[in-house]
């Protein structure tokens, strides 16, 4: 078939892949619900200066401002306030900050474990203070201590390990207004789609604020959180050892000098994890570059995107629930800021193998221990390394390392012609 023809098949491919997205996220939508409008893109949170920040226009409890909220995000923690005594990191821009805070960071963090006799995943036990005292139930090994006596050591037994990098959290409250139905029936989908290839898992997420009920995943590489509090929460206790309401005991009593809950109320009657939750929240999502995505090499790689199937798990278009509609087991309500708009993440949320799994399993089954969840590739165009592990240092070569349930478009990647796989790229730089 002449090229020309196979880019406008293509081209039809999009529309008609894009309106089933639509359709996909409106099922939940009662019929009064208005026209859904595009959700504001913007890297528009610059790094320590707060003061020039723009929300999404989410309204801010009473007395906050987002600019607040950011300065807290951003904020390092001392020992006294509760950090360590083992962490990563003592602020969360720390490590969410390429190019403006709440972006992906160009950090990873280590995971290990082992398999028991049974080949089932069991979660480590970490050595430290000389062997006196073990840390347990967790598979993430932090890399720094606030003293060598609580610094975590991995024995020869903990064969099983891997890197994960930071994520990017711009635009995730619109990621969480995502109605459970949409991401179920968009994993419904891809085996129509991909001729039975592609199977995206949906896995049932713990929500802490709500104990007992569960929504589902869509944050974390193990889509091990549904809520962006229980994400928050979680990632305050095990990535900077800060125990909050919603997790708080501490990892090892090892060198703590502080009692009680560390993340207390402040003036406002919100505690750390709320102003984290509300920034995140009203961030933007990432944009595109426009540009560049007119242009008619960006408009033809689009094509091929889609030509070679990697659009089936790189989803473009999705729509998030209408606002009031109430999620995480009744304690968030999806205000009009996050509800009822279209986003376009590339990515759909699921748990996938392709072949590059870290053989780890958190809240999902044992056959989730090679499985990550598909990377969104909005933000991409600001990154220089990829995929979970950061190990590539192109996208030719991230494409390249998708096998399993992705072989067969990584294989039409490698048989497209170098025009087309400019194009591709070229659309890939506008993401």
């Amino acid at each position: 078939m002449p090229r020309s023809k196979k880019i406008l098949l293509c081209s039809c491919l999009v529309a008609t892949l894009t309106a089933l997205g639509t359709r996909f996220a409106g099922a939940q939508a009662p019929p009064t619900a208005g026209a859904p409008t595009e959700a504001p893109a913007g890297f528009n949170t610059p790094s320590f200066n707060g003061a020039h920040s723009i929300s999404n226009g989410i309204v801010e409890p009473p007395g906050d401002t987002f600019a607040r909220d950011q300065q807290i995000f951003e904020q390092n923690k001392a020992v006294a306030d509760g950090l360590g005594p083992v962490y990563n990191a003592t602020s969360c821009v720390m490590c969410h900050q390429n190019p403006n805070s709440g972006a992906p960071g160009q950090v990873t963090e280590l995971r290990v474990g082992h398999n028991d006799a049974n080949g089932n995943f069991v979660n480590p036990t970490i050595v430290i203070n000389d062997g006196k005292n073990t840390i347990t139930g967790r598979s993430i090994v932090n890399d720094r201590a606030i003293g060598p006596e609580a610094q975590e050591n991995i024995p020869e037994t903990e064969n099983i390990r891997a890197l994960r990098a930071t994520l990017n959290t711009l635009g995730d409250g619109f990621v969480e207004a995502i109605a459970d139905s949409t991401l179920i029936a968009i994993a419904a989908g891809q085996p129509k789609l991909s001729e039975g290839r592609v199977n995206g898992e949906v896995v049932q997420a713990p929500i802490f604020e709500a104990p007992g009920q569960t929504r589902v995943g869509r944050f974390g590489w193990k889509d091990q959180h549904s809520s962006l509090l229980s994400f928050i929460a979680d990632a305050y206790l095990n990535e900077m050892g800060i125990t909050s309401r919603l997790r708080p005991t501490e990892v090892t009593t090892v060198l703590l000098t502080t009692t009680g809950i560390n993340d207390q109320p402040d003036d406002l009657g919100l505690e750390d994890i709320d102003h984290f939750a509300q920034f995140v929240r009203g961030t933007m999502v990432p944009p595109r570059d426009t540009e560049l995505a007119a242009t008619p090499a960006a408009v033809s790689g689009e094509a091929v995107f889609t030509h070679i199937g990697c659009n089936v798990c790189h989803v473009q278009t999705i729509t998030t629930a209408p606002a009031g509609t109430v999620v995480n087991g009744g304690m968030f309500i999806i205000p009009a800021a996050l509800g009822n708009k279209i986003i376009h993440p590339y990515g759909d949320f699921l748990l996938h193998d392709i072949g590059t799994g870290d053989g780890i399993v958190q809240v999902g089954p044992q056959d989730t221990a090679n499985k990550l969840r598909t990377e969104p590739l909005w933000g991409l165009r600001d990154k220089a390394r990829f995929m979970h592990d950061l190990r590539s240092l192109s996208l030719e070569d991230a494409i390249n390392r998708h096998e399993g349930e992705a072989r067969e478009p990584a294989q039409r990647f490698r048989g497209l012609s170098p025009e087309d796989k400019k194009a591709l790229i070229t659309f890939l730089h506008t993401l």
